[in-house]
């Protein structure tokens, strides 16, 4: 009977994992199809909309990497379920804002919330199966958060069209509240390691210079590059974040292991994640811009034309997965970002050309390939370094994929800002995936020695 209870609550444990994934993920997405109706309901400019969505992936990048250590001290159950807590109620908040300050304020703290549930959801299930079916059971986990993903634009439009946006924060807090009974209910800390010291002079210096650098990015959408309220945040975070490098690199247990870094494989396949989640802000906000405010689309329509770029995903998955298992991750990963950098170059053509079907034809080229962009990158990163590194190394990937989506928007905000052109932002992030694309051939030509 016992050994029944166990086996019952890890899948329990599964399937509410994967729901609090989708929803966190669902939330990088759903508030895409949203934002034209957000920025005319609230009053706000366009520059403070697109901070809605960058606030969120700003905050969810610098704190996520901290929140196995944040768990170390107060316990990785009561980090969970505080995170929902916060979650839900950011979310609950957020959808009653009255003004433009009240949901940037909502979705900073969601931030906050997601950053304590995304990592330790992962460390869940990973302590809640055996090694022999970890795989299957990390499979199933992505699979549900690909499958909420996937329904986000069109969630955001049949909500934002047919009752009001304020519901795609709404329709968080049952989710969460579930989940967070079943977290509390099954899940208990395995036995405490020797807690590692934090690093705190790590995060501030990652927080602050991440956020002077977005910040900065971002402001050039309101004045010029030469202007003080643009380079002088753009030139501190640059050297924030040269600093964090130095005190890093002198660590014993760093925040992040930067001397992985000097190897070029492990940058290359690093990058190749951060050009995935580049590539879906463009995709998933300035795409729905584009169909909204110059096609003149429906919210709903907008979000169902979004579909093919995720959809096939779901498919797509397992068959990449497989070929990685058989053929290594070089082929596969590389054929991902130029098949991205290919598929944006075609929606900026079809964006050019006011033609919906080659958009659409872009759209369907990254539904087939942007899983590439995380199965063999992630694998690959595991097999680079030590294994006693291998922590450490899964870390860096997912802040590497969060920090392309907060670097993604800033540069696809001010490009927009600049530009008034959906065209230019498909265009400049299709450079961007084949720039990584070239140095990921070159830098993966030879097996990286651990």
């Amino acid at each position: 009977m016992i050994d029944e209870v166990k086996d019952n609550s890890r899948w329990w444990l599964l399937a509410a994992m994967g729901a609090i994934l989708g929803v966190i993920l669902l939330d990088e997405t759903v508030i895409a199809v949203a934002l034209p109706s957000i920025q005319s309901d609230l009053g706000v400019s366009t520059f403070a909309a697109h901070w809605f969505v960058n606030i969120y992936l700003l905050v969810l990048a610098v704190l996520a990497c901290a929140a196995g250590r944040f768990a170390d001290v107060i316990g990785a159950r009561s980090l969970l379920i505080g995170g929902l807590v916060i979650f839900g109620a950011a979310s609950t908040y957020g959808g009653f804002a009255a003004d433009g300050a009240d949901l940037f304020a909502a979705r900073l703290v969601q931030g906050i919330g997601a950053a304590c549930i995304f990592p330790l959801s992962i460390f869940v299930i990973t302590v809640s199966f055996p090694e022999e079916e970890r795989g299957m059971a990390l499979g199933i986990y992505g699979a549900i958060g690909t499958c909420l993903l996937a329904l986000g634009p069109l969630v955001g439009g049949l909500l934002t069209e047919y009752l009001s946006w304020r519901w795609i924060f709404w329709v968080n807090p049952p989710i969460v509240l579930l989940v967070a009974i079943i977290g509390w209910t099954f899940w208990r800390d395995p036995e405490q390691l020797p807690k590692e010291p934090f690093d705190l002079p790590g995060l501030v210096l990652l927080l602050a210079g991440l956020s002077a650098l977005v910040f900065g990015i971002m402001q050039a959408q309101e004045g010029h590059w030469t202007e003080p309220t643009v380079a002088l945040p753009v030139v501190g975070g640059l050297i924030l974040l040269a600093l964090l490098v130095v005190v890093e690199k002198r660590k014993a247990i760093p925040l992040i292991a930067v001397d992985l870094f000097a190897n070029p494989a492990f940058t290359a396949y690093n990058l190749i994640i951060f050009a995935a989640q580049f590539s879906k802000m463009a995709i998933f906000i300035f795409g729905a811009i584009y169909l909204q405010n110059t096609l003149g689309v429906s919210p709903v329509i907008a979000g169902a034309a979004l579909l093919p770029s995720v959809a096939p995903q779901i498919l797509t998955s397992p068959i990449i997965g497989k070929t990685t298992d058989d053929n290594g991750p070089r082929a596969p990963a590389l054929i991902g970002v130029l098949g991205v950098a290919v598929g944006i170059a075609i929606m900026a053509v079809g964006s050019m050309l006011s033609s919906f079907l080659v958009f659409l034809a872009g759209l369907l080229v990254l539904g087939l390939v942007m899983p590439a962009l995380f199965i063999p990158p992630q694998n690959a990163i595991l097999f680079i370094v030590k294994p006693e590194m291998r922590g450490q190394a899964s870390g860096l990937a997912m802040t590497s994929q969060l920090m392309g989506g907060t670097v993604g928007m800033a540069i696809c905000s001010t490009i927009y800002a600049s530009t008034g052109s959906a065209s230019w932002v498909f265009g400049v992030t299709a450079g961007v995936a084949f720039a990584i694309f070239v140095y990921a051939l070159l830098a993966t030509r030879s097996p990286a020695p651990q």
